[in-house]
C-alpha cells in the first residue's frame, strides 16, 4: 500500500468514512447545553426582577412617547408642552379647590351639650395652651368670650349660636371691635370645622379680644340683651 493508501486508511479509521453521523441525538444535546447554562456563573451579573420591571417601565414610557409624539404637531416638543400644559391645568385647579374649601367654611355652633360658665372655658382654654393645643385654646377661649356677655346679660342665650352669630350681636352689644370679633369667628369657625391649625398667636389675639371686651362699657346699657343678628 502507498503512502497515500495509509493515509486515507488512517483518516478513515479515525472518523469513519469521512461524513457525518447519520443521526444526531438533539434532545440530548439539548439538555446538556441547558445544563451548562444553568450555571450561577452565567448570571452574576443579570439585572434582578426590580431592575427588569423598571427597564420595561421605561420602554413602555418611551413607546408611549414615541407614539404621541407620531401623532403630535411638532413632535416630540409638542407632547413635552402638552404635558407642561396639564401639569399647570392640575396645579391651579388643586390650589382652586383648597382657596373654595376655605372660603366656604361653616360657621361652627359654639357651645356643645354640657354647659359652662365663662371661668371654666377660660380655665380649660389655658390647660388647652400649657400643651401647646393651640386649636383648643383657640375654641375655649372664644367660647369664654360669648359666655361673658351672656353672663352679662348683653348677649341672650342661644345654646344653638354659631361663632359668626355671636361675633355680630357681640358687634351690637360692644361697638367698635367689628374686625377683631369677625376674626375670632373665623378662627373658631377654621380650628372646628375648617381643618386648619392655631399658633400661639391666635390663641393670644383671642385672649386680648376677651379682656378688652370685659372692660368695654356697652353703650346703650338700658338696651336689652342682644339677640340672633
Amino acid at each position: 500500500m502507498t503512502w497515500r493508501g495509509d493515509a486515507r486508511a488512517v483518516h478513515a479509521a479515525a472518523h469513519g468514512d469521512g461524513r457525518p453521523p447519520e443521526s444526531w441525538d438533539r434532545d440530548a444535546a439539548r439538555e446538556a447545553a441547558r445544563r451548562e447554562l444553568s450555571d450561577p456563573r452565567y448570571h452574576e451579573h443579570d439585572p434582578n426582577l426590580l431592575q427588569r420591571a423598571w427597564t420595561a417601565f421605561w420602554d413602555w414610557v418611551q413607546d408611549l412617547f414615541d407614539a404621541a409624539a407620531g401623532a403630535t404637531p411638532g413632535g416630540g416638543v409638542g407632547v413635552a408642552v402638552i404635558i407642561l400644559a396639564l401639569i399647570a391645568l392640575a396645579v391651579a385647579l388643586r390650589l382652586r379647590l383648597r382657596r373654595t374649601a376655605l372660603t366656604s367654611t361653616p360657621s361652627a355652633a359654639v357651645f356643645d351639650a354640657h354647659p359652662r360658665t365663662a371661668a371654666e372655658h377660660r380655665a380649660q382654654a389655658e390647660a388647652h395652651a400649657l400643651d401647646h393645643d393651640w386649636n383648643g385654646a383657640v375654641q375655649e377661649t372664644m367660647r369664654a368670650l360669648v359666655r361673658s356677655l351672656e353672663e352679662r346679660g348683653l348677649l341672650s342665650p342661644h345654646p344653638g349660636r354659631t361663632a359668626d352669630e355671636a361675633a355680630a350681636a357681640a358687634d351690637l352689644a360692644l361697638p367698635g371691635h367689628s374686625d377683631a370679633l369677625r376674626d375670632a369667628a373665623k378662627a373658631f369657625d377654621e380650628t372646628a370645622y375648617g381643618g386648619r391649625t392655631a399658633d400661639a398667636t391666635t390663641y393670644r389675639r383671642l385672649t386680648a379680644l376677651d379682656t378688652a371686651l370685659r372692660r368695654a362699657q356697652p353703650v346703650d346699657t338700658a338696651r336689652t340683651p342682644a339677640g340672633r343678628p
